[in-house]
């Protein structure tokens, strides 16, 4: 039979790290090898102990679980850090990745799932609450997005009539001034607004002059 997973207990609730125990303590393939109530103790016992699993909560006093997870990751490469928490918003879920966890919970976990993120996370393999993982997607999407020309997609003409809308110009003006009819100037502007992801012409403007389309 191969050796059970050690894990450490990173939280500064001793009824959470309790309940833990007990838990794993029911199960054959998850071994808590210890626990820690702060950040700075968790860095401590995770160089100590250099175990294969860390659950880590993310607030608490001192040296915060963002700042714990990196710390942990240097003293130990080894050890994959899952965040075990009751936060999901951004301010909490891309430090935490960013600083090295490789995995994300909330707290309302099943404790039979918790229990398979575990042996995922000492296989090397990600496991991220729905909500999360919606986020990371939603951010990679953005920065895509955002490292592509966001012009590139637009005719000649698209690109024509939006400098006249970044000029402030109606579509009465825009008509008179490229010489095409009012009913064309809209489509184009739709057509605009549907590439660039806008919502109106005003954002339109304001995107325009932002990304260096129009100069004063």
């Amino acid at each position: 039979m191969a050796d059970p997973i050690t894990v450490l207990l990173v939280d500064d609730h001793s009824m959470v790290r309790l309940g833990l125990r007990a838990y794993f303590g029911t199960l054959d393939d998850i071994e808590v090898v210890g626990e820690a109530a702060t950040g700075a103790e968790a860095v401590a016992l995770a160089r100590q102990h250099a175990p294969d699993v860390v659950l880590m909560d993310l607030i608490m006093p001192g040296l915060d679980g963002v700042q714990a997870t990196q710390q942990v990751k240097k003293a130990s490469p080894r050890t994959q850090v899952i965040v075990l928490t009751s936060y999901h918003e951004d301010e909490h879920i891309f430090p935490a990745i960013r600083a090295g966890a490789l995995s994300y919970v909330l707290k309302d976990i099943d404790p039979d799932d918790l229990a398979e993120a575990i042996r995922r996370a000492h296989a090397g393999e990600a496991v991220l609450h729905p909500r999360v993982a919606a986020r990371m997607v939603q951010e990679l999407h953005g920065m895509r997005a955002a490292s592509v020309n966001p012009f590139s997609e637009l005719t000649e003409r698209e690109l024509d009539v939006l400098r006249h809308v970044a000029a402030g110009q109606s579509n009465k003006e825009i008509a008179a001034s490229l010489v095409i009819s009012e009913k064309t100037v809209k489509s184009h502007i739709s057509n605009i607004l549907g590439k660039l992801h806008l919502a109106d012409r005003t954002q339109a403007a304001v995107f325009a002059w932002q990304s260096g389309i129009v100069r004063k």
